[in-house]
């Protein structure tokens, strides 16, 4: 199996060669990193007069080597940019796939140029621009409504990933003993923290959500809606990394999304732009979208999956007790 590996160029560049990626007369004339990515190895790949980025992944998360996950993700995820190139309101906003080696887990993508993600969020100190917002709302309408089945089946079912996202969403948080001290987080966390893990009413409607995420649906998800998926280009905002993607409840997308505005505590009239903005919003089923946003709320804050967040214990306590109570009502 090829292994992707930056510092050795020479090797890599016969690869590209073989795959037809790379044109006879090109060189490889710099190998780089394009970002801080969690899941899995990604190298942007530039020659004389373009570039192109490769994505690998291998049976466990790239950041935290210790987590296994499905050794071929990356092909579940070529296999949603080839779905969603059919419809180009959505594919514009999303990098082209330029190509699959299923043999070595290994997909190629557009290059969508430098960018920052928006992660940056999480320092507290910016708000979503107006513009940012509407184009953010409008990839999950495009989507949710290009990709709808009138007949559940087994299309990007993906289960693996969405297993081990149902674990780190709906059951590690929860864990009274899960090895994992959230005062190496912030000191005080952990005690926060316990009465969650010790709630057995929470963990009943926790357990429920988890159900309801693993379950088969009619739309074509994104499945990890968050700011981290997001990239502020020269060209306006473009989404990336759909390897959680699947058919199932599109209030999990929405719900992902309202709660990182939440967490990186955006005004009120954002979230209320958000929910009057999503395509045919009053036919959603609020007691699950409020479940599966208070979920990912306290994930982010007592799960494994920590985000950058500069933020006092104090006011994560409170939105703890937010998410408690959107889950529970």
């Amino acid at each position: 199996m090829f292994i992707l590996n930056a510092s050795e160029p020479k090797e890599l560049a016969a690869y590209l060669h073989q795959q037809k990626w790379l044109k006879e007369d090109e060189t490889v004339v710099a190998i780089s990193k394009p970002g801080d990515g969690n899941m899995n190895c990604v190298l942007r790949i530039e020659m004389a007069t373009r570039s192109f980025i490769i994505k690998q992944s291998r049976g466990y998360v790239e950041k935290y080597p210790q987590v296994l996950a499905p050794a071929n993700r990356v092909l579940t995820e070529g296999a949603f940019y080839e779905k969603i190139a059919a419809v180009q309101e959505v594919q514009e906003i999303m990098p082209k796939l330029l190509g699959i080696d299923a043999m070595n887990n290994l997909i190629a993508l557009e290059d969508l140029g430098k960018s920052n993600d928006f992660t940056v969020l999480y320092d507290l100190k910016q708000k979503i621009e107006e513009e940012e917002l509407r184009q953010l709302v409008n990839y999950l309408n495009g989507l949710h409504q290009s990709f709808q089945k009138t007949v559940v089946d087994d299309e990007l079912e993906n289960t693996e990933m969405r297993k081990l996202n149902y674990e780190h969403i709906f059951e590690y948080p929860f864990r009274e003993e899960n090895g994992f001290d959230l005062d190496a987080v912030q000191e005080g966390l952990q005690a926060v923290a316990m009465s969650y893990k010790k709630d057995s009413e929470l963990k009943q409607k926790i357990e429920r959500l988890g159900s309801l995420y693993l379950s088969k649906g009619k739309y074509l998800l994104q499945g990890d809606y968050y700011p981290g998926s997001w990239l502020k280009t020269a060209e306006g905002i473009k989404v990336i990394d759909p390897e959680f993607c699947f058919y199932g409840l599109r209030e999990f997308d929405l719900g992902v999304f309202l709660a990182h505005m939440y967490l990186t505590q955006q005004k009120e009239s954002t979230i209320a732009y958000i929910k009057e903005n999503y395509y045919s919003f009053e036919e959603l089923n609020t007691t699950i979208l409020n479940g599966f946003i208070g979920a990912e709320i306290m994930r982010r804050l007592i799960g494994l999956a920590q985000l950058p967040l500069k933020m006092e214990l104090k006011t994560k306590a409170t939105l703890l007790t937010f998410a408690r109570d959107l889950i529970l009502k």
